[in-house]
C-alpha cells in the first residue's frame, strides 16, 4: 500500500485530487464530487479540527470489535458501504474550498510524519500504530478518487 507519509505518493495523491474538476461524475454512489471531498475531509476534521464529539464508551467498544479491521486493515473498500453518520454529506458544498483543505491535510500529515502517528488516538478506535493510520488515510481517500476516476 502507497503511503500518506511519502513524498512521492502524496504528490500522486495531490495530483489526482487536482484532476477532479466541479463537473466529475462518480462511477458510483450517489455523492457528488464537492460531496466526496467534504466526505474526505471529516477523516481529517477528526484529527485536526475538534469538530467531531468522539463516542461513548460502549460505542467505541462496539466500534473497535465490528468496524475498525475494516478501516485501519488492508483490505481496499467495496462499493456502496455503509458510513458512519459524521460521514454523510447531504448538503452543497464548494468544491474549490473542500478541494484544499484536503490537499492542505494531506501535507500536514505528510509533514507531521510516520513518527508523530505512531500509537496517536484515533477518534472512534483508540490508539493506532502508523501503518494503520495511514491505512485508514491512504486507502479511503483512493477508493473515492477511483470512485471518481482519477
Amino acid at each position: 500500500m502507497k503511503s500518506v507519509f511519502d513524498t512521492r505518493d502524496v504528490a500522486e495523491l495531490t495530483d489526482r485530487i487536482n484532476r477532479l474538476t466541479p463537473a466529475t461524475t462518480p462511477q458510483w454512489g450517489k455523492m457528488s464530487v464537492a460531496q466526496m471531498l467534504a466526505h474526505c475531509n471529516v477523516s481529517y476534521e477528526m484529527v485536526y479540527d475538534n469538530k467531531w464529539p468522539k463516542p461513548g464508551r460502549f460505542k467505541r467498544l462496539v466500534l473497535k470489535a465490528l468496524v475498525k479491521e475494516r478501516v485501519v486493515g488492508p483490505k481496499p473498500y467495496g462499493r456502496n458501504l455503509p458510513t458512519a453518520p459524521q460521514f454523510l454529506i447531504a448538503d452543497p458544498r464548494e468544491f474549490g474550498a473542500e478541494k484544499q483543505r484536503l490537499i492542505d491535510y494531506l501535507h500536514r500529515v505528510l509533514q507531521e510524519g510516520r513518527e508523530t502517528f505512531d500509537g496517536r488516538e484515533s477518534h472512534s478506535f483508540g490508539p493506532l500504530s502508523a501503518t494503520q493510520w495511514n491505512a485508514m488515510f491512504y486507502k479511503h481517500l483512493d477508493h473515492h478518487l477511483t470512485q471518481f476516476g482519477v
